[in-house]
């Protein structure tokens, strides 16, 4: 082949793909799509409960749960730069608390040495060897309650979203 063919035949591949991602980005992120976000969650009150602030942005895959329903749907059509505010019922984010998954753990059971107090936060291992994060939400005569339910069980959530990227 020409060396010059060669040239202008890698150049025009380069260019479509540059002009397929531009296209892409400028219809939105969709289903599928891999994007990067900043973010910052509160709660109704206005208290912050985490933030990606001075970190790297968060990088998930549109629709595949790898993050609460209701933030999943919030970054679908935003365009790179885009940024909005969400609010995201209990049902799309963490779900209703549950009093089933507060549970009673002997007392004995603690190393002796462990300060107990209520608030803490424990990890368990279910029996599957997973670890389940607890809290303990009472600390009674011969036993401690323990709280399994996600910290933001039963809050409604806001949102500031900002779409750096799709991947």
């Amino acid at each position: 082949m020409n060396p010059d063919r060669y040239f202008v035949r890698s150049f025009l591949l380069v260019t479509l793909r540059v002009l397929s991602h531009k296209i892409h980005c400028m219809q939105g992120a969709k289903k599928g799509d891999t994007v990067k976000v900043h973010y910052h969650g509160k709660l109704t009150n206005g208290e912050t409960f985490d933030s990606s602030e001075g970190r790297q942005p968060l990088e998930f895959k549109v629709g595949t749960g790898m993050v609460i329903k209701g933030f999943d749907d919030g970054v679908l059509d935003m365009k790179p730069g885009d940024k909005k505010t969400v609010e995201i019922p209990v049902g799309q984010a963490y779900g209703e608390r549950n009093e089933d998954l507060i549970i009673e753990f002997p007392k004995g059971k603690f190393p002796p040495e462990m300060e107990l107090q209520e608030g803490m936060q424990l990890q368990l291992t279910n029996e599957q060897g997973q670890p389940v994060p607890v809290v303990i939400h009472a600390i009674h005569e011969n036993s401690v309650s323990l709280d399994a339910n996600h910290p933001l069980a039963g809050e409604d959530l806001i949102f500031d979203i900002e779409l750096v990227e799709i991947v």
